[in-house]
C-alpha cells in the first residue's frame, strides 16, 4: 500500500504541472501530474505535501488546502491512497526537477494533457471548487474500468 500526496499549485489561471519524463521505470512516464510524492515515516499529509513541493519545485507553500482523497486500485500496481491539495500562495523560485519538466498550464487546457484517465474527473472538481471529495478508481493496467465519487 502506498500513501502519497498531490498538489495543484495555482497562479494566474494556471496550474504548475510536472511532465514526468526523466525517472527510470516510472509508472507515470510521459504523463502530466500535479506535484507531490510518497509519505516518509511519521509524516502527516500536510508535512508530506510541503516537503514534496519544496523538493520537486523549490517553492515553499504558504496557503494550501486539502481538497480530496483518491484511492487507486489496479491489477498491475500496489493500491495507492493519495491526499489531493490545492495551493494559492507560495514563495521561492522554481528549480529544475529530476523527475520531469515543470510548466505552468492554463486550467482550460488541463483536459487535453496526457494523464491518468481518472485524474480528469477530480481535476474538474478542483477547477469548479466543488468542495471536498473522495473518489475510488479501479484500473485494468492503464485503462479506467470503474470509479465511485463521493462528494461532501
Amino acid at each position: 500500500m502506498i500513501l502519497s500526496t498531490l498538489c495543484y499549485i495555482e497562479k494566474d489561471g494556471k496550474y504548475l504541472m510536472l511532465h514526468r519524463t526523466k525517472k527510470k521505470n516510472d509508472i507515470n512516464k510521459n504523463k502530466w501530474l500535479g506535484v507531490g510524492g510518497r509519505f516518509e515515516e511519521g509524516e502527516s499529509p500536510e508535512e508530506c505535501i510541503v516537503r514534496e513541493v519544496k523538493e520537486e519545485t523549490g517553492l515553499t507553500l504558504k496557503n494550501y488546502q486539502l481538497r480530496g482523497i483518491v484511492t487507486y486500485i489496479s491489477n498491475k500496481w500496489e493500491t495507492e491512497y493519495m491526499y489531493v491539495f490545492t495551493a494559492t500562495e507560495f514563495e521561492g523560485n522554481i528549480i529544475e526537477c529530476d523527475e520531469g519538466d515543470l510548466k505552468w498550464i492554463e486550467k482550460e487546457k488541463m483536459a487535453t494533457l496526457p494523464t491518468w484517465e481518472g485524474d480528469h474527473i477530480f481535476v474538474d472538481k478542483l477547477q469548479k471548487d466543488d468542495g471536498f471529495f473522495s473518489v475510488k478508481f479501479e484500473y485494468d493496467g492503464e485503462k479506467l474500468v470503474r470509479y465511485h465519487l463521493k462528494e461532501y
